[in-house]
């Protein structure tokens, strides 16, 4: 398994907008596309309270290109984004990873 940890960084003042997004419309998206997520993380105590996390799980590469590229060409997907934009820009940043389990790790 591989997993994928992606960080938003808000514009300030957006996060409520992002969070909507994500509960409203992106979670079901990512469902028909069979995007699996290991959950989804606020920051509580650290560098931003403007940061949304959160962990997707792939089998393969393969399968990220496949469904990750099928998810961003949707055109429900770009519909979506384009409203929740449409009072501006809802993301000042996004970083991603991709990780793998340790021999010990409990998440395998």
């Amino acid at each position: 398994m591989i997993y994928e940890m992606r960080i938003y960084n808000c514009v300030p003042g957006r996060m409520p907008a992002l969070l909507k997004r994500f509960a409203d419309h992106t979670c079901g998206l990512f469902e028909k596309h069979g995007i699996r997520q290991a959950g989804f993380f606020t920051t509580l105590v650290g560098e931003s309270h403007n940061q949304l996390t959160y962990l997707l799980a792939w089998e393969s590469l393969a399968e990220r290109e496949v469904k990750w590229s099928a998810f961003a060409t949707d055109p429900a997907w770009i519909a979506v984004r384009d409203a929740s934009e449409a009072d501006g820009p809802i993301l000042a940043s996004i970083s991603n990873q991709l990780l793998t389990p340790t021999a010990f790790s409990a998440v395998k």
